[in-house]
């Protein structure tokens, strides 16, 4: 989970988080959702990390659900410092119309004079994955053999759970794509959490996705997701884990709830 892991070192400082509680109410059908957070780093070496790097900032969840005649979501989560200008990390998805599998992986940042960005491809038919890295210095192509189950990166991973949230019989093993290559990890539940935004107490459900024990290759990330309890499934926090620290995203704002409908209707 190398790409996550640059969060903490490519991004600048930041200053106070956003303000406002989260706003509950969907704003119209549309086929986008947008969540606003709020993150900060914590636990851990993140005391050091802030001597030189931030500790805090803003991001942005969004996805967009297929309209008449396409057949896929897309993901992104965008961190960056509070200026929105000085640097940025970037995790997208795109995965088939029931969020079951990924199609497509990218992640890249900036951060003063130096980028990086890596898309994968995955070709579910000749069983190849097609990687693409970049730097502002070269860049190099090369492609590995799928194995048999589909793939998910983290992106697509979060929707599965909000998809399948209450029906899905935990704990199950499945794999991870992170950073060109795939790992086996465990999706089990977790703590049970209430949030309380805008004077209303709200009950999530928590899981977590973590490394399988007795693998072949060890997946050097976690991430722990809480998601309301209700049809709306809204991320109120997202735990990227590290062995430097966590990076947590607290929900701040809602721009759109299309959630609401594409998980009716692939129902």
């Amino acid at each position: 989970m190398k790409g996550i892991r640059t969060l903490f070192a490519v991004l600048i400082a930041a200053v106070p988080a956003l303000a406002g509680a989260a706003d509950l109410n969907c704003h119209g059908p549309g086929n986008v959702e947008q969540f606003r957070y709020s993150w900060r780093m914590r636990g851990g070496l993140a005391w050091v990390a802030g001597l030189v790097f931030p500790t805090s900032g803003v991001g942005e969840l969004k996805t967009v659900f297929p309209q008449a005649g396409e057949h896929s979501i897309n993901s992104e989560l965008l961190i960056q410092p509070n200026d929105r200008r000085s640097g940025f990390y970037v995790y997208e998805s795109e995965m088939d119309e029931s969020g079951q599998k990924t199609l497509m992986t990218y992640h890249g940042y900036a951060w003063k004079n130096k980028s990086r960005k890596e898309r994968t491809i995955f070709d579910y038919i000749t069983r190849l994955a097609h990687i693409h890295k970049e730097t502002p210095e070269k860049q190099w192509d090369r492609t590995e053999n799928l194995p048999a189950d589909a793939l998910r990166d983290v992106l697509t991973a979060i929707y599965f759970l909000r998809q399948n949230a209450t029906t899905i019989q935990l704990p199950i093993t499945t794999r991870i794509y992170s950073d060109g290559r795939s790992y086996p990890v465990i999706i089990r539940s977790t703590d049970r959490r209430s949030f309380n935004i805008e004077g209303q107490t709200i009950n999530a459900l928590g899981f977590e996705i973590v490394d399988a024990p007795g693998g072949s290759r060890k997946w050097p990330g976690g991430i722990k997701v809480w998601v309301s309890d209700d049809q709306r499934r809204i991320p109120f926090r997202i735990d990227i884990d590290q062995s430097m620290g966590s990076l947590q995203l607290d929900l701040k704002s809602i721009d759109a709830c299309a959630f609401m409908q594409a998980s009716a209707e692939t129902r």
